[in-house]
C-alpha cells in the first residue's frame, strides 16, 4: 500500500472482526515502527501487548468499575481543563456525529452509555496494545511518541490490520497497572485496540470531517508578504 493510500484510509474502527491476529503479524508491525523518529534516537516508547486470557480479565475489571463510575483522575491531561471555540465545535461534531451514525439519539443515555463502555471491550478487537514512558522524560520524548503512535497505525494498514487509538483507557490506569504489573516509574499514554476490520460494521463508516489545507497552512513565501 502507497503511503499516502495508508494515510488517507487510517480511522479510528470500532468494530472489528472475530478473526484471530497472529504474534507475527503484531511483531511485523511494531518492527517497523521502530524506524519512527525521536530526538537524538532515545525512542521512549513501551509496548505492552494484550491478547487471550489477560485481555478478557482486564476487560472485565474495566467495564465493571465504569459501569459503577469508580474511574480515576487521568496520570497526565490529556484533553483541556475548560474547552473552547474551535476546538469544543470540533470535538461536539465528531461525538454527535458518531452517535448520529449509530442512530443514538442525545437524549438515550443507556445507549450512549452502551457505545462508550465498548472502548473497554477494544471494540471486540483481539489484540489490544498499551503504551509507556518514563515518568522524568519531558514534552519532546511525548512528541518522538506520537510519531510512534501515528507509525503503529499506518503500519498495521499496511498488513491489513485496523486499529483504534484511544485515550478512555486513562480513566482506569490503576487497573492496567495492576494487571500488567507495570513499573511505577512507566506512565501510560494510551491503550490501542489491533484487528481486523468490520467492513459490514455501520460505525466504521463514521469519518470526521478534516480541515482544508487552507485553513491551518500559512505560506511564507518572501513575495510581498503572507499568502
Amino acid at each position: 500500500m502507497h503511503v499516502l493510500e495508508a494515510i488517507r484510509q487510517r480511522g479510528s474502527t470500532r468494530a472489528f472482526l472475530p478473526k484471530a491476529v497472529s504474534r507475527e503479524l503484531i511483531q511485523q508491525l511494531l518492527a517497523a515502527a521502530r524506524y519512527s523518529p525521536s530526538g537524538t534516537n532515545i525512542q521512549p516508547w513501551r509496548v505492552h501487548v494484550v491478547t487471550g486470557a489477560v485481555r478478557d480479565r482486564l476487560c472485565a475489571r474495566v467495564v465493571a468499575a465504569a459501569r459503577t463510575g469508580t474511574g480515576e483522575a487521568p496520570p497526565y491531561a490529556y484533553y483541556p481543563a475548560t474547552w473552547r471555540e474551535p476546538y469544543l465545535g470540533r470535538r461536539r461534531a465528531c461525538g454527535w456525529g458518531l452517535y448520529g451514525t449509530l442512530g443514538i439519539a442525545k437524549s438515550d443515555r443507556e445507549r450512549m452509555q452502551a457505545q462508550q463502555l465498548r472502548n473497554f471491550q477494544f471494540f471486540d478487537a483481539p489484540v489490544g496494545l498499551f503504551f509507556t514512558i518514563d515518568n522524568d522524560l519531558p514534552q519532546g520524548a511525548w512528541l518522538d511518541y506520537g510519531m510512534f503512535l501515528q507509525t503503529v497505525m499506518l503500519a498495521a494498514e499496511g498488513v491489513g490490520l485496523a486499529t483504534c487509538p484511544q485515550a478512555a483507557w486513562l480513566d482506569y490506569h490503576s487497573i492496567i497497572r495492576d494487571e500488567l504489573m507495570l513499573p511505577a516509574d512507566q506512565t501510560l499514554v494510551c491503550g490501542m485496540a489491533v484487528g481486523y476490520r468490520d467492513t459490514s460494521a455501520i460505525v466504521n463508516g463514521f469519518r470526521p470531517d478534516r480541515l482544508p489545507v487552507q485553513s491551518f497552512t500559512v505560506w511564507h513565501d518572501g513575495e510581498g508578504g503572507l499568502s
